[in-house]
C-alpha cells in the first residue's frame, strides 16, 4: 500500500494546459504567427520552458511575448481551470483514509491558490513549488526532499504525473511512478498508467 501521493500539477491534478495553449496560440496570432493548438501542447506537455525555447528558436518570439504571456495566464486561468474528473473524490480518500498527498510542481503559489480556490488544499500535507528553489524535475532534489521531511519509506511513495519528467524524477529517487494520460500515450518507465483517475483506487 502506497501511504505517500505524490502529485504534479499542470495536467495532472488541474487541466490547465487547453488554457494555457490557447493563449500562447492567441499571442503568437497577434505577432502574425500561425501555429497549430495540438502543437503547441505538444511542446508545454514536455516543459513550458522548452514550449518557450522551442518557439524561441523557431520564430525569435521576443521576451515581451513572453512576459504578456505569464501575465496574461495568471489573470485568466484562475477562472478558467479546474481540476480533473474524480480528483477530489481521490485526495480525500486519500486523506480520511490516513495517508498523505503532496504537491510538487514547477509552478509558484498560483497551485497552491488553485487548490484553495477548489476545496483541495487540506487534502495536503507539503507543497513543493518553484519557491523552495529545488532543482527542476527530472532531478530527484525535491522527492528526497519530501521523504526526508516526511520519513517516508520509498516503497510507500508514489509519483503520479502526466509527462516523462515527471516519472524519471521519480525514478530517479526510487520511487514507484503512476503515468496519467487522456490519449494512448505510454511512458516504459512508468509502472502504472493510467486514464481516469477513479482507476487510482485499484493502485493505491
Amino acid at each position: 500500500m502506497y501511504k505517500h501521493i505524490i502529485w504534479d500539477f499542470d495536467g495532472t491534478l488541474f487541466d490547465t494546459y487547453p488554457v494555457m495553449g490557447r493563449l500562447f496560440k492567441e499571442l503568437l496570432a497577434e505577432e502574425g504567427i500561425e501555429e497549430p493548438l495540438d502543437e503547441i501542447l505538444k511542446h508545454m506537455k514536455v516543459s513550458m520552458t522548452f514550449a518557450i525555447q522551442y518557439y524561441e528558436e523557431k520564430y525569435h518570439i521576443t521576451q515581451k511575448l513572453i512576459d504578456q504571456y505569464h501575465q496574461r495566464r495568471k489573470e485568466r486561468e484562475f477562472n478558467l481551470s479546474k481540476p480533473y474528473p474524480g480528483i477530489e473524490e481521490i485526495c480525500r480518500f486519500i486523506y480520511e483514509s490516513g495517508r498523505r498527498n503532496y504537491l510538487y510542481t514547477h509552478r509558484g503559489s498560483s497551485s497552491i491558490a488553485l487548490l484553495k480556490e477548489h476545496g483541495l488544499h487540506d487534502y495536503f500535507s507539503d507543497f513543493i513549488t518553484s519557491k523552495q528553489g529545488f532543482a527542476r524535475k527530472p532531478s530527484p532534489e525535491a522527492i528526497h526532499y519530501l521523504i526526508d521531511q516526511h520519513n517516508m519509506v520509498h516503497s510507500e511513495a508514489i509519483m503520479i504525473g502526466d509527462r516523462d519528467i515527471d516519472i524519471l524524477s521519480a525514478k530517479n529517487a526510487s520511487i514507484d511512478a503512476c503515468f496519467f494520460t487522456e490519449g494512448g500515450e505510454k511512458s516504459e518507465l512508468a509502472d502504472y498508467t493510467i486514464h481516469r483517475f477513479d482507476q487510482l483506487s485499484t493502485i493505491i
